[in-house]
């Protein structure tokens, strides 16, 4: 496990995990129940719909994790982490940027814009602010920004995925940047967490695997889907909201489209950060290219024991290999 990382993240994780926050997806509780079983929880502070929703779910986590440090001492309680859309087009911006200040979150991950105030804010109680990038340009804008870490958005990710293979862009941010590196596309097991490590991350951003846990908000037919789909059942399409992204293919026959005639949204559709209902999200269902290592739905803390499993086996066969 990456020693870049301070103490405070470092002595509290069993992996070097951060469950990513998931738009209409993650949960109050997957985000306790991620740091309970040793990986950083997180969670997109819209998916709090009104600011009395937020202000009550992040009372309740922070009560929680609260509370179970102090019930089990010795074990290791990940930080928790929120996601804030720093876009202009985020019209509760101030009002969640004010409960990031009231509740203090260990972690601040930005997307969609300039982080500086966000950074001023969270320096002020010795927190962390990540932001998350799919190309060089904004991994280069954000470094200059003060940020701690960045999140490499690479290609075969759920949701608005980038395009680069995550070796060539892990060996371009290296050139310029010596903070905390995460990487995220297509991290669905035990192995990819150890690969992504041997490239260099000192995290592994992981989404599709936790929308099948039993905590997240995804409807049952949504995790169903999941477990019954490969590779082949996703489409890299912007035809819902005007950005590329990876859909299963299912869910939009599901919803009486053709997936072979879908034709480009000409605007980019912020739509969820105004409050309205983002249906290319809510009907339309997401998954990144590891969505075929999902089996069943189960809870957080089975999916991060298996991870656990088949990290140190993938370790342990690598050091065999290489003392042969």
């Amino acid at each position: 496990m990456s020693t870049k990382l301070p103490p405070k993240l470092h002595n509290h994780i069993e992996l070097p995990v951060i469950a990513a926050p998931m738009f209409l997806v993650s949960s109050p509780e997957m985000v306790i129940e991620s740091c309970k079983a040793g990986i950083i929880g997180s969670f997109p502070l819209l998916n709090a719909r009104t600011e009395d929703a937020l202000d009550d779910w992040m009372k309740q986590i922070t009560n929680e994790w609260k509370e179970a440090k102090l019930k089990e001492p010795e074990r290791r309680i990940a930080p928790w982490a929120v996601n804030l859309i720093v876009h202009r087009t985020n019209k509760r911006y101030q009002v969640d940027l004010d409960l990031i200040q009231k509740y203090k979150p260990p972690i601040v991950i930005t997307s969609l814009g300039d982080p500086s105030s966000v950074v001023s804010i969270v320096r002020e109680y010795d927190g962390l602010v990540f932001s998350d990038v799919s190309n060089i340009t904004h991994a280069k804008k954000a470094a200059q920004k003060g940020v701690d870490g960045l999140i490499l958005v690479c290609n075969g990710a759920g949701g608005h995925a980038g395009t680069i293979n995550p070796i060539a862009f892990m060996g371009a941010v290296k050139e310029f940047w010596n903070g905390i590196t995460i990487i995220a596309g297509s991290i669905s097991s035990g192995q990819d967490i150890l690969a992504v490590e041997a490239l260099g991350a000192d995290l592994a951003y992981m989404g599709t695997r936790f929308i099948s846990s039993s905590e997240s908000f995804a409807a049952i037919e949504y995790k169903n889907m999941l477990v019954d789909s490969t590779l082949d059942d996703l489409i890299y399409t912007d035809a819902f909201s005007g950005v590329n992204a990876n859909y299963l293919i299912p869910s939009i026959q599901k919803a009486g489209l053709d997936p072979n005639q879908l034709q480009k949204k000409e605007n980019v559709d912020f739509s969820h950060l105004n409050q309205s209902t983002a249906k290319a999200w809510k009907d339309i269902w997401s998954a990144g290219q590891g969505v075929g290592a999902i089996k069943r739905v189960q809870p957080v803390s089975e999916i991060v024991q298996e991870l656990q499993q088949e990290y140190k086996q993938a370790l342990t066969s690598l050091i065999m290999k290489r003392s042969k």
